[in-house]
């Protein structure tokens, strides 16, 4: 399917989507609780812009420069975060009371909300409710979401990891979503927190960037300052597709980042190696041609005796990975859900949403993002660089920890 029909499908839906629930807002906040007219109208006026803001914001990301986008995407998407929050909380409500009204009818009984003034009562109680608690998660949320990354620390058994490699390093920056959003002293920060951590190696698991490399010249300089004793990693994520390809892979390459296109690198330390694999994100193949993930060819003619890491954007790579046995995948995609209850709704797509697990003998760390996509709030996950330590001796795998 071409590129600018999948866009346009994906956009009418999500108008579509967006107006539908700026409408049931409309219904359950301003005509359920009977709010005086000039209130209606407010109201009526308010849901209509702010459905509106949402075209508006794929028209200014690609029109304007990041730095006047910023101004005015800020605002958008901060509602943005509110309306998924906001959404969830009425849907809650009325969840409840359709079961409470189903059961009554059940029991053949009076539903206690039957009397309309004591109804109205209840949902004026219940609007205000949800507005509050929304408000105060959203800003919770957006201190979490604006906040610095924290570094997640996790030990993990590498099967066949040769004993000179033991404590061998790999920091994981993913999903930075370098643009209007995040850009500037934030990068620079992020550098060199990496830095600080003198890791052995550093992986970029995709979706760096929703802006060409030419409005983030300035980042890119930043960039350039990751530094590791191996190099620097990069595999494409989904939205490396959307915006430049081939002028980020072009722009990377040209930074001394290494990207890995279905490949296999050895990693050496005197006599002693393991293997890092890079594949392309699984939806590329849908979105470029002669892209898309091939864990197969990259694993082609490999030493099945050695110690194999493989960086991949989406978890649902596991799967393969499994079949070619592979130690350890390094994912990102999820943001383990960014904002609480999305993470559940990500299952949907992906057999895991972040942490550390196992699947078929082959282990997968899932990160949740170093930055954000959209609305920049956080409830319920966490903004991180992961540093991953490799260990060789047989033991337990550590729990990840923060510092």
């Amino acid at each position: 399917m071409p590129r600018w029909l999948l866009f346009v499908l994906f956009f009418s839906v999500a108008v579509l989507l967006v107006g539908s629930v700026h409408y049931y807002f409309f219904r359950r906040l301003i005509v359920a609780p009977v709010l005086p007219p000039p209130w209606q109208t407010v109201g009526r006026v308010a849901f209509v812009v702010a459905a509106l803001s949402f075209p508006l914001s794929f028209i200014v990301s690609r029109t304007l420069s990041v730095t006047s986008a910023s101004l005015v995407l800020y605002p958008i998407y901060i509602w943005t975060g509110v309306m998924m929050l906001l959404f969830f909380a009425l849907l809650g409500i009325d969840v409840v009371r359709g079961a409470l009204w189903l059961g009554a009818r059940i029991a053949g009984q009076v539903h206690p909300l039957a009397d309309p003034a004591r109804r109205l009562f209840v949902t004026r109680i219940l609007a205000g409710g949800a507005a509050a608690t929304v408000l105060t998660a959203s800003g919770i949320a957006l201190a979490r979401g604006l906040g610095r990354p924290m570094v997640r620390r996790l030990e993990v058994m590498l099967p066949k990891l040769p004993p000179e490699l033991d404590g061998f390093t790999i920091a994981q920056l993913t999903d930075l979503h370098l643009g209007a959003m995040r850009r500037g002293s934030w990068v620079q920060e992020v550098v060199d927190q990496t830095n600080r951590l003198e890791p052995d190696l550093i992986a970029i698991t995709g979706d760096l960037a929703d802006a060409t490399p030419r409005q983030l010249s300035t980042e890119m300089g930043m960039l350039r300052r990751l530094t590791a004793e191996q190099g620097v990693f990069f595999v494409t994520g989904n939205h490396e597709y959307f915006i430049d390809l081939e002028g980020w892979l072009r722009t990377l390459r040209s930074l001394g980042i290494r990207v890995l296109r279905n490949e296999r690198v050895a990693i050496r330390r005197g006599d002693a190696a393991f293997d890092l694999v890079g594949v392309d994100d699984h939806d590329g193949g849908r979105m470029a041609a002669g892209h898309g993930t091939n864990v197969a060819g990259a694993m082609k003619n490999h030493d099945p005796d050695r110690a194999t890491v493989l960086l991949a954007h989406q978890p649902r790579t596991i799967f393969d990975a499994a079949e070619h046995e592979i130690g350890l995948v390094l994912s990102g995609h999820t943001h383990g859900g960014q904002i609480w209850p999305w993470n559940y709704l990500v299952y949907l797509q992906q057999p895991y949403v972040s942490g550390l697990h196992e699947y078929r003998g082959t282990q997968i760390y899932v990160s949740e993002g170093t930055g954000f996509w959209g609305p920049p709030m956080r409830l319920g996950s966490t903004s991180e660089i992961t540093l991953v330590t490799l260990r060789s001796a047989e033991g337990a795998i550590g729990e990840p920890h923060a510092s």
